[in-house]
């Protein structure tokens, strides 16, 4: 018999792990303060690119979310012929840019290492780069070429995951304001405002930035925090752009819509999500470098979306040790897109009783405290 479970986050997280958990017999009430996909996963440029976007190492973030950019073809699938809604998923590739012979050497090194992990990758150099992306400056001397990496466009995907939710029989309870947790350590009991009850047999914490508010109550350390990522979009069908395009210095990703996503110009700003002139001026100071063609355009449209970060860089997934029927899925930081299916199947797998096929300890959400008591 399925497990009641409550989800606390209408993110992409927390609505992954409610289809996920919904499709597997469970019943689940999901409990958003605002609207559904309405902070980072809404916001999210929806890139899939564990290798330009891990540069050192295979790490196990790295592994984690190569694991996950292997889930995608059938994960979306699946979320598009149960949503019937359709959304952008283009298996574009990727171009990692390099402008001096200095930085050569590292596109070599990291392509050796990335090739152990299944990319069938290059570096591309002249003719044979612009012939893959035309309209690159002439001032870029070489690029890595990944033919493995994709993108979604975020906002539709993120809807269509919603809508599926809803047609598969989740519970989603939105714009709720305020969710106050009574009870996790022998049952779940989460109130909200206006005093309407959810109890359930787990909880499952997928809140984003916002869940270091939950420190006290799990009375634990839980250091997620918001970094503001803005981005700007040009209006770019007379430009097309083929693939993901990196830099040192951030991306372009062009869309089937005719856009040209540009981001991320970051900084520290708490849970404010206005943006600033100063923040979008650091993407249009460095994106003609890639493309000249924006020297003579202006964008169309700029937004900013906060990223849950933690201290190291690793998302906190995994049950806490005071209570089993406690599981933390957050601070995904810029790849929340990227890894909602793998963290969907790791919070169902544990709430089933099933062996991970993805280890999970380097992403323990209580490997703060153990840091602490050192």
């Amino acid at each position: 018999m399925g497990k009641s479970i409550v989800i606390l986050g209408g993110g992409v997280i927390g609505l992954s792990c409610a289809f996920e958990l919904q499709s597997r017999g469970h019943r689940v009430t999901l409990l958003e303060p605002a609207s559904c996909g309405g902070q980072a996963s809404g916001a999210a440029a929806g890139m899939l690119a564990p290798y330009s976007e891990n540069l050192e190492g295979p790490d196990d973030f790295f592994r984690l979310c190569l694991d996950s950019l292997r889930l995608y073809p059938q994960w979306q699938q699946t979320i598009k012929q149960i949503s019937k809604q359709t959304f952008e998923y283009t298996p574009s590739g990727s171009l990692y840019l390099a402008y001096h012979s200095a930085d050569l050497l590292a596109l070599e090194g990291r392509l050796l290492w990335q090739r152990q992990f299944g990319s069938s990758g290059s570096v591309m150099t002249g003719d044979e780069l612009f012939r893959l992306e035309p309209l690159l400056s002439r001032d870029v001397l070489a690029a890595l070429y990944t033919p493995e990496e994709s993108h979604v466009y975020a906002p539709h995907y993120v809807s269509a995951l919603e809508q599926a939710c809803r047609l598969i029989g989740v519970n989603i309870q939105d714009r709720l304001e305020q969710i106050e947790i009574v009870e996790w350590k022998h049952e779940v009991l989460v109130r909200s405002a206006g005093r309407h009850y959810f109890n359930g047999d787990y909880l499952v914490v997928c809140s984003g930035a916002w869940a270091q508010e939950l420190a006290q109550t799990f009375d634990m350390n839980i250091p997620v925090y918001p970094i503001r990522g803005q981005i700007c979009a040009y209006e770019s069908s007379k430009h097309p752009v083929k693939h993901m395009v990196f830099s040192s210095q951030g991306y372009l990703v062009g869309k089937e819509n005719g856009t040209l996503v540009c981001g991320a110009s970051e900084d520290v700003a708490g849970f404010d999500t206005s943006v600033t002139a100063k923040g979008i001026d650091r993407l249009k100071r460095w994106n003609h470098r890639v493309f000249p063609f924006l020297n003579d355009l202006e964008p169309f449209h700029r937004w900013a979306g906060l990223r849950p970060s933690t201290q190291d860089g690793f998302p906190l997934i995994g049950p806490i040790s005071k209570s089993s029927r406690v599981t933390i899925a957050v601070g995904h930081y810029r790849n929340g897109i990227l890894l909602s299916p793998v963290t969907a199947m790791l919070v169902a797998d544990g709430i089933d009783g099933i062996q991970a096929a993805t280890s999970i300890e380097a992403f323990s959400p209580e490997r703060f405290e153990r840091s602490l008591r050192i």
